[in-house]
């Protein structure tokens, strides 16, 4: 009699372990994925710093995805060669001076563009390059006779009144070359 008690002890306390592991597996799988590490400015090593320098001060505003982006444009800016980190700093220069809206209607036309087919990329392509060509008076003659957007709620991507005006085509003439993110 003793031994079958123990023996209903030893298979409920088996049991109990074994509900117990299921119940901290089962809570282990249900938690929400591990979110990207996202450092303050404060906290990135002065290699970053000094790249995305000019993305200081709106840097404890991005999200971890943006924020990730960015810290592997800054890791691999040391391996460029001298051209191309003048791009890469003349174009973080230009995303930093935009107005979030202005950053959205970028962000917007850079996924429009991705998705257009081959021959039609390279006709906006080209007509980038004919516009990057054209004299700052010339872009900013065009700028002021731009239509408006065609996009239903899309904010003009022209800088607003007193900011620096960044070189980019007016809305619907060229697209904007793809920001380095």
């Amino acid at each position: 009699m003793a031994e079958a008690r123990r023996r209903r002890r030893l298979i409920r306390g088996a049991f109990a372990v074994i509900a117990l592991a299921t119940a901290v597996v089962g809570s282990a799988f249900a938690q929400p994925p591990v979110a990207l590490r996202s450092p303050t400015w404060a906290e990135l090593p002065p290699a970053e710093k000094q790249v995305l320098s000019p993305l200081a001060g709106d840097w404890d505003k991005f999200d971890a995805q943006r924020k990730q982006k960015w810290r592997a444009i800054a890791q691999r800016y040391p391996k460029l060669s001298p051209d191309d980190q003048a791009k890469v700093r003349e174009n973080m220069h230009t995303w930093a001076s935009l107005t979030p809206q202005q950053r959205q209607a970028a962000r917007e036309q850079y996924k429009a563009m991705k998705q257009l087919p081959p021959e039609k990329k390279q006709e906006v392509q080209q007509r980038w390059q004919e516009y990057s060509s054209l004299p700052p008076e010339k872009k900013r003659e065009l700028a002021a006779k731009a239509p408006p957007s065609h996009a239903a709620g899309s904010t003009s991507a022209k800088p607003q009144a007193g900011s620096p005006a960044p070189a980019n085509p007016p809305p619907g003439s060229a697209p904007q070359p793809a920001p380095a993110r």
